[in-house]
């Protein structure tokens, strides 16, 4: 079961949450989050424990608790969220927020939306 622990102090590392956390059974895996650009702690992370009654308890037992002197925030991680994506989801008409262009003549041409000449996906 994979947990989210939150509040980390920025300069506690994986080694630190795994010790912390392998005191209440096996841990298979920690991360904690990173800033892409600085490399700096988010302040938050991941400990993956594969006994779900081991995850349980260490939710009870670190959820609260004083660690590095910050309290942390232990749950069960939630499935990252979807951004929704695809093509149909930029808004604006289909043209990411832009104006159709229109083309010479009677101006009832453009390069998008419903009509017969323009793209579609």
């Amino acid at each position: 079961m994979k947990l989210y622990v939150g509040n980390l102090a920025h300069e506690a590392t994986e080694d630190d949450l795994r010790e912390a956390f392998a005191a209440l059974g096996e841990v298979k895996d920690v991360n904690i989050v990173q800033d892409k650009q600085t490399g700096e702690s988010r302040g938050f992370g991941f400990v993956e424990m594969p006994s779900q009654e081991e995850a349980r308890a260490a939710i009870e037992a670190m959820d609260g608790k004083a660690f590095m002197e910050r309290e942390l925030k232990v749950q069960e991680s939630k499935p990252k969220p979807s951004r929704g994506g695809g093509f149909g989801s930029r808004g604006g008409g289909g043209q990411g927020g832009r104006s159709p262009r229109r083309f010479g003549g009677d101006g009832n041409r453009s390069d998008g939306g419903s009509g017969g000449g323009g793209r579609r996906y």
